[in-house]
């Protein structure tokens, strides 16, 4: 089977990593979770108190983003530090949406992100792989789901990991956070003409990997 590459957009906590994740084991293929690159660099900002945006241009030649595997899993690393529980944070999430918006910031990632993708067996996941990052990706899947669905997913998440979230707070954080996604003037996120959309408000998780595996197996 000729290796491809998956492209995975879709708004937040949709399930965009875990979906990612699982099909890279399934497939065989490298997953990269663009998401986490952009929030070790808000996590860097944030560290470095860079609040203007000609600071944080001046910082990126010394922001060193990778991966490394701790007991199996993908960890996110910045300038060497293993940073994965870091930037997993609302505060480190939104700060990550906010420079997102910045195109020198967009650039710099994107042109590491398709270096990755050169050979191709690849499931990377963020908010505008289909349409800039990999175009040309062989298999486009955008994810979605009702906007309470999405809170309530974020929350119960928030609260396994120890923190003491406020429903309405998470909900308003994702209304926001579309918000900016989608309105931004640098590659918004937006469906690709040819992706296939998956809404999995009302799926389990088996649901909806039975449904991703699907579509990936047509192309054997």
């Amino acid at each position: 089977m000729e290796k491809i590459i998956v492209a995975i957009d879709g708004y937040s906590s949709c399930g965009k990593s875990t979906i990612a994740k699982a099909l890279a084991r399934y497939a065989g293929y490298t997953y990269v979770d663009t998401g986490a690159m952009y929030r070790a660099i808000g996590l860097y900002t944030l560290r470095k108190g860079l609040k203007d945006e000609a600071a944080i241009l001046a910082a990126l030649p010394q922001i060193e983003v990778g991966f490394r595997l701790v007991d199996g899993a993908q960890h996110v690393t910045l300038c060497g530090e293993d940073v994965e529980g870091q930037i997993r944070t609302l505060e480190v999430g939104n700060r990550a949406s906010e420079i997102s918006q910045i195109r020198e910031v967009r650039a710099f990632l994107v042109a590491q992100q398709q270096k990755m993708g050169i050979e191709k067996g690849i499931v990377m996941d963020g908010r505008d792989i289909g349409t800039v990052v990999f175009p040309q990706a062989e298999l486009k899947l955008f994810l979605t789901a009702r906007p309470e669905v999405r809170a309530q997913r974020r929350f119960d998440e928030l609260k396994e990991k120890g923190q003491s979230p406020v429903f309405e707070e998470v909900l308003k954080d994702v209304n926001d956070r579309d918000y900016r996604d989608t309105h931004r003037a640098e590659s918004p996120l937006r469906q690709a003409e040819d992706a296939i959309v998956v809404d999995n408000s009302d799926m389990t998780p088996d649901q909806q990997m039975k449904v991703i595996y699907d579509y990936f197996d047509r192309f054997k």
